[in-house]
């Protein structure tokens, strides 16, 4: 691949998804240079906070790993040098990756403006050139081309000679259906409510709207501003977020929720 000019491919490890408060726990990113060359930083990086058992069971990282490297305040510098004067490049990176990293180093009082740069996103090259509808599903799974394409019965008919396939390549020898209820990705622990208006972090709850949105737990909340909540009360919002709120008022608050046990050996 010719260059002209340095390029840089990174890739962070999370405590989670959230780009506003998630840390940093694993960083790692490799330059290439127009003559050829390569360098790389990797480093395992301290977040401050118990790393969450889902995320344990994705990234393998625990936190036995991390209580002894860097805190990312410690890297910061080290990091914006790897990357100056350089291209940037990674999977979803400008969705996730950017963001986060752009988030951390501001908070350690660095500048760092990633939009900028040329960022070439391997993600998005690939979603645009390769189809990932119903057809292109069918193709992969079945071996076969879709017929009357978005006509409703050769549709039904494709998505459940999908099912089956998945099932079959999925279900570890299990040709029952609900196997694939293995394969919900929605993220059951993160949100509280159906609304997504209230959000687990580290143990605690934040609200996702209003004044306080991503910035104080429901508990700070309370001690600072508690006829913010009473006002919530009178409004339109849902009976479930309303009494969470209630509840907080009276010094009562829901248990985070218990994470899938980790069953690595």
């Amino acid at each position: 691949m010719k260059l002209t000019k340095p390029l840089v491919i990174l890739d962070l490890e999370t405590t989670g998804v959230w780009i506003e408060k998630d840390k940093i726990i694993e960083i790692a990113m490799i330059k290439s240079f127009p003559d050829g060359t390569r360098t790389t930083y990797a480093t395992y990086v301290n977040p401050g906070m118990p790393i969450p058992p889902e995320v344990t069971d994705v990234t393998g990282i625990k936190d036995e790993q991390v209580k002894d490297a860097p805190k990312f305040r410690d890297i910061a510098n080290d990091v914006v040098r790897f990357l100056e004067d350089a291209d940037l490049g990674g999977f979803s990176v400008e969705r996730f990756d950017l963001p986060l990293l752009e988030r951390e180093l501001t908070e350690c009082g660095i500048k760092f403006e990633w939009s900028k740069r040329t960022i070439y996103d391997a993600q998005k090259v690939y979603h645009l050139h390769e189809r990932r509808d119903l057809s292109a599903a069918y193709h992969f799974y079945c071996g076969k081309e879709l017929i009357d394409a978005h006509s409703a019965l050769a549709d039904t008919q494709a998505t459940l000679d999908v099912l089956i396939a998945q099932v079959k390549k999925y279900g570890s020898g299990n040709d029952a259906i609900e196997a694939l209820k293995e394969f919900d990705y929605r993220k059951r622990t993160e949100f509280h409510d159906s609304d997504r208006k209230l959000r687990w972090w580290n143990g605690e709850l934040y609200m996702m709207f209003g004044k306080y949105a991503r910035k104080m737990s429901l508990q700070e909340i309370t001690k600072v501003d508690r006829p913010y909540l009473e006002w919530i009360l009178k409004q339109d919002f849902r009976e479930d977020v309303k009494d969470v709120v209630e509840q907080a008022l009276e010094g009562h608050f829901p248990q985070p929720p218990q994470a899938p046990p980790n069953t690595e050996a």
